[in-house]
């Protein structure tokens, strides 16, 4: 296996998101002083910043049994980034943590570290900066900036009023079930090969919606989350922060086509899958009644849909309503437990 010494691998990595750092004569990459290559970045920043930090950690977050070193590079960025999805910002800059294990070769660093690149590149992410440590198990933590013109025009998970629409982009469920077919490939026999193919996509390198965050702080949401510990656990944080009720309507969720066959041949319910299991990374969202249409428009002029699945209440918590009625317990990937 072939070895490369901490600076040598920093210089390749380097090298390697060169091509993904911004144009310094556009807006945001016009803020560069330093980049990589020195002690510390240097940026002169405009308006608000947002920045949040995210970790992926080998045997918790992925296996690399199962999981392309170029995905997890991919996956690592874009679930960072979707955190600034959730609150409206434009991505702007990234900086990289990677802890390497004794039997990561120099290869296996550079490809995750292309898979990183091309993530960086496809959202005009600048990588300025990082660390490489030895570690007993691969693990990569992100941390990223995003930005907006003033503080106004983010948007936070408290915000929420009784009579909101809550709504949803995209699909759920794929990132659970393509997790299902990772673990068991034999599952893979009940959908046709594009649609287990589509379910893995989703769990390998999902998509932050930073597009359609942007356009629904634009359109007046009141509150936004990323959906990356599952639909239930996720809007009983807004309803915390917000002081409200949410109540979601089970029969009205969105889900990815393919979902359901392999939820049954798993044994599993497929609101589980679409509502408890998380790493989709849609976004939820309460609109004022008289801004939902307009949103709606404004997510699908990203490309993606915008579905009505329920409604912000007087009183606190969520719920998760079945069509009889019934109320299902809440359910959410929670980090530090098994």
């Amino acid at each position: 296996m072939s070895r490369i010494g901490e600076f040598e691998l920093i210089a390749r990595l380097v090298e390697m998101v060169a091509e993904a750092r911004l144009d310094r004569t556009s807006e945001w990459g016009a803020r560069i002083v330093v980049a990589s290559g020195d002690d510390a970045a240097v940026t002169v920043p405009k308006g608000a910043t947002a920045t949040s930090v995210d970790s992926l950690v080998e045997g918790i977050h992925f296996r690399r049994q199962t999981a392309p070193l170029g995905s997890v590079g991919r996956k690592a960025l874009a679930s960072a980034l979707s955190d600034l999805a959730a609150m409206g910002a434009a991505p702007g800059e990234a900086y990289v943590q990677l802890g390497v294990p004794d039997d990561l070769g120099e290869a296996d660093c550079l490809e995750l570290g292309r898979g990183l690149a091309q993530e960086a590149a496809e959202h005009d992410v600048a990588v300025l900066g990082g660390d490489v440590t030895r570690a007993p198990t691969l693990w990569i933590a992100i941390t990223v900036v995003g930005h907006a013109d003033s503080a106004g025009e983010l948007v936070r998970r408290a915000g929420a009023g009784p009579g909101d629409d809550l709504a949803v982009t995209g699909e759920l469920g794929g990132a659970a079930a393509g997790l299902l077919l990772l673990d068991r490939p034999e599952l893979a026999t009940v959908v046709e090969a594009e649609v287990a193919d589509a379910l893995r996509r989703r769990q390998l390198e999902p998509q932050p919606r930073l597009a359609a965050g942007r356009a629904l702080a634009a359109a007046g949401a009141s509150a936004m989350i990323d959906l990356s510990d599952g639909l239930g656990g996720d809007a009983a944080h807004i309803a915390t922060a917000s002081g409200v009720r949410l109540v979601i309507e089970l029969e009205r969720l969105p889900i990815q086509a393919g979902v359901g066959e392999v939820a049954a041949a798993a044994g599993v319910d497929a609101f589980d899958l679409a509502a408890g299991r998380g790493e989709d990374y849609e976004l939820l969202v309460a609109l004022p009644p008289d801004r939902a249409e307009d949103a709606r428009a404004e997510v699908t002029a990203t490309g993606l849909t915008l579905t009505s699945i329920g409604v912000a209440e007087e009183g606190a918590g969520a719920a998760l309503r079945a069509s009889d009625g019934s109320e299902r317990p809440l359910a959410g990937f929670d980090q530090l437990r098994r």
